[in-house]
């Protein structure tokens, strides 16, 4: 028998001993609707933190008072803004904070970390990601191939669920990166898949990796701030993130990237040089030869974008107040409600079979339910759209949802549930 029920009392139930319930608060919910919303795309772009604006407005003001001057004299000096966020967004990631930084956007740092970490040579020349990676991280591995003279057909292999299946076996991931042994330079693989929401096993892929001589990163845009991670731990060799989307920081908010400890104070290491990741102590000499940070801040080009940093921040204090293990705790139980009210929606329905195509244990997944509508096209979207639901449409009939912990309802799970049966066609 489930633990749960479909009821507006069970839910409200739930909310009312929620040890979270309070940081529903903390966020601007959407009102454009005449109904309320249901918002359930912060897998997309995570809501405003209602600080957000304070935070902004510090930096405004200094600026107006201190102009030039505030890089050193703001109340948060700007020459080393980016240094305040690294210490909260490396424990979100499970990092040290010397190997994290704040900086550039996804797709920049992706590209700055793979001229460091993908360096084909003789028959050590190939790539393995997912199939159907984002598109964003398909046409970087293309460019890093064809910039160094591969073709992408040889260069990037992708791997794909078997037939009839939607989800990659971890077996399988492993199998191919044995297979492709000597010739493999590098694995990039996004450590939780956009489309299905299916979490990687970023420890055994790493493992795997570096035993056939590859070195191995990840794209965790869907990641962090969803999941809890341990990139140390796991040695891997780096990665990049974005921060808008779980991570609630602003639309196209400052990024951070992640270099294992082991690289980081190898200067022989190939990498794209700036001034801002040149050794603090001697910056301003302005010597002609570049000299890097022994962190991973050697990994930036330029100063720091302080406003966007400024909404980052806001983010980060709510996820360090929190927690990921708090954070992680309710998203288990989160999801697993709205798993349960789907499958009762479906079991209801005559006219609609919904699949979740995500996977059902919880450590495979995150917030992330990604719904196969057999019978419903995208009728059935527009439909839900037009009650206040805000999802995510993928054709030719997936719905993305994400209900995140820090300002979703367990009532949220419960109104969606009457609003796909009521929209069914």
């Amino acid at each position: 028998m489930s633990k749960y029920q479909n009821s507006l009392a069970f839910a409200q139930d739930k909310d009312l001993n929620d040890p979270l319930k309070k940081w529903r608060d903390e966020f601007f919910i959407p009102n454009f609707h005449e109904k309320p919303v249901v918002y359930f795309t912060g897998n997309s772009l995570g809501l405003q933190p209602k600080r957000t604006q304070e935070y902004i407005q510090q930096e405004l003001n200094d600026w107006a008072k201190w102009g030039v001057e505030g890089h050193f004299d703001a109340k948060n000096p700007w020459f080393s803004y980016h240094e305040l966020l690294t210490e909260k967004a490396a424990k979100i990631v499970g990092a040290t904070s010397k190997e994290v930084v704040i900086t550039h956007s996804l797709t920049t740092n992706l590209h700055l970390l793979m001229v460091s970490f993908y360096q084909p040579a003789g028959k050590r020349f190939k790539i393995l990601c997912e199939g159907k990676a984002f598109p964003s991280d398909q046409y970087a591995l293309q460019s890093q191939v064809k910039f160094h003279g591969y073709s992408i057909d040889e260069a990037i292999v992708e791997i794909f669920p078997r037939e009839g299946e939607h989800l990659l076996r971890h077996e399988d991931i492993i199998a191919k990166i044995e297979e492709l042994g000597g010739e493999l330079a590098m694995v990039m693989i996004g450590g939780m898949n956009y489309y299905t929401g299916q979490l990687f096993d970023m420890k055994s892929i790493t493992e795997a990796g570096h035993k056939v001589g590859a070195k191995v990163g990840f794209d965790l845009a869907h990641a962090a701030g969803n999941v809890e991670l341990s990139l140390h731990d796991w040695n891997v060799d780096f990665a990049a993130w974005c921060s808008y989307k779980y991570l609630n920081s602003s639309p196209g908010g400052v990024a951070g990237l992640f270099v294992h400890e082991n690289h980081v104070t190898n200067n022989d290491l190939p990498r794209f040089a700036g001034w801002w990741g040149h050794d603090k102590a001697t910056r301003f000499k302005m010597q002609p030869e570049f000299q890097p940070i022994q962190s991973a801040e050697s990994w930036q080009l330029s100063n720091a974008p302080v406003l966007g940093m400024a909404a980052h921040m806001a983010s980060l204090d709510i996820f360090d107040e929190v927690g990921m293990a708090a954070i992680s705790k309710k998203r288990e139980d989160l999801t697993a409600y709205l798993e349960f009210i789907i499958h009762e929606v479906s079991k209801e329905s005559e006219n609609a079979n919904f699949e979740i195509i995500t996977p059902s244990h919880p450590k495979e997944r995150g917030s992330q339910l990604s719904i196969l509508a057999h019978g419903q096209g995208r009728d059935l979207f527009d439909a839900m759209t037009k009650e206040g639901v805000v999802a995510d449409w993928r054709e030719p009939n997936v719905i993305r949802i994400a209900p995140v912990p820090l300002y979703n309802s367990y009532e949220d799970v419960y109104r969606f549930g009457e609003i796909l049966k009521n929209s069914i066609r």
